[in-house]
């Protein structure tokens, strides 16, 4: 996958309208690099965060999202854009994790939420494994970030915070999983 003149179209008029209708607020957005691989990682609390995530860089943004999304009225759309569909039926299927490994080694970023859905509560789903093992298998940094607060048109709107990226420090995959859940808990905890 390769970035498109059709998601730099398709962003700017969804971050346009996103901005003046939600008034977020980005915090250390420089933690993205301007250039170069990078999971980025946080917590999901509502289905329009996508649009957040690219009102962050002017770089495109891949990202991992439900098969089911390519239903109708946006479906034929979001291919386009860089979603990378998963089918999370089907536990054997490997096709979204290969295509993301094969865009991080094309030195690009993907956004990830790995509770694998919109979560409303105040505590984190459990994380499926597909994110560290990705960040494993690309020698890729994860760039943790939170969204807090709400949707509220025309008012104060919802805060993402970027942390500082960091490498895995180990083959030990359900024991990062555990450590990139408690960085997104504490960066939730310290933005509330």
């Amino acid at each position: 996958m390769k970035e498109n003149k059709f998601y730099k179209i398709i962003r700017n008029i969804a971050v346009f309208i996103f901005k003046i209708i939600y008034k977020p607020t980005i915090i250390n957005k420089e933690a993205i690099p301007s250039n170069g691989k990078m999971l980025l990682v946080g917590n999901h609390i509502y289905a329009i965060d996508c649009i957040l995530l690219m009102a962050t860089t002017k770089r495109q943004i891949f990202f991992i999202g439900k098969k089911e999304l390519l239903k109708f009225p946006f479906g034929f759309l979001l291919p386009k854009i860089g979603m990378i569909p998963v089918d999370r039926k089907n536990k054997n299927n490997h096709e979204a994790l290969n295509v993301a490994r094969e865009t991080l080694n094309k030195e690009q970023l993907i956004q990830i939420f790995p509770e694998g859905k919109v979560n409303k509560t105040n505590e984190l789903l459990p994380f499926k494994m597909g994110t560290v093992k990705m960040a494993y298998d690309t020698n890729c940094d994860i760039l943790p970030f939170t969204i807090t607060g709400k949707y509220k048109p025309f008012r104060k709107g919802p805060k993402i915070v970027f942390d500082k990226p960091y490498k895995l420090t180990s083959s030990d995959l359900e024991k990062e999983n555990k450590i990139l859940k408690e960085k997104i808990e504490n960066l939730i905890t310290k933005n509330k």
